[in-house]
């Protein structure tokens, strides 16, 4: 496990309480850098979606929490926010809170000339992942995949 994967995995567990107490379920942690900065991100979402009190109750007791442990060396900024209508997913329980969704996917390479695909979301396993469109269903590799995230309509 990576350094990285050990902040995420140990923050979650330190967030997993405080999600419950406020009534939401955490959607991802990441621990990135940007720049020559270092952020700790947790998104966290509820049925009908979160608020800017949500979150300030969530970062509140995260803060107290982070500073009690104290297992991050570096310096780091942390947020905790909503994961937003265009949210990506890259976890498998990202695919299942999403089944029957509308998405998008882009692929690294093109495939039959287009690298860009929409459809509903069907299913996934460790390989695959497949969508409905129109035209039936279609299935590309996960390692294929650049990104996938829900659909905007506006």
């Amino acid at each position: 496990m990576s350094l990285r994967e050990d902040y995420e995995a140990k923050c979650e567990e330190l967030l997993k309480p405080i999600a419950d107490a406020a009534g939401v379920k955490i959607y991802d942690v990441e621990y990135v850098k940007e720049g020559s900065d270092f952020y700790l991100r947790s998104y966290i979402d509820k049925e009908g979606g979160v608020n800017i009190d949500d979150c300030e109750t969530v970062s509140r007791a995260l803060s107290d929490a982070l500073d009690k442990e104290d297992f991050i060396a570096d310096a780091y900024i942390m947020e905790v926010s909503s994961p937003g209508l265009g949210r990506t997913l890259k976890k498998d329980r990202h695919l299942e809170y999403s089944l029957g969704e509308e998405v998008e996917i882009k692929l690294y390479k093109p495939l039959d000339g287009c690298k860009d695909f929409e459809g509903t979301l069907k299913s996934y396993d460790k390989d695959n992942i497949v969508i409905s469109d129109g035209d039936g269903d279609k299935s590309f590799g996960r390692k294929d995949i650049a990104i996938i995230r829900l659909k905007l309509d506006f």
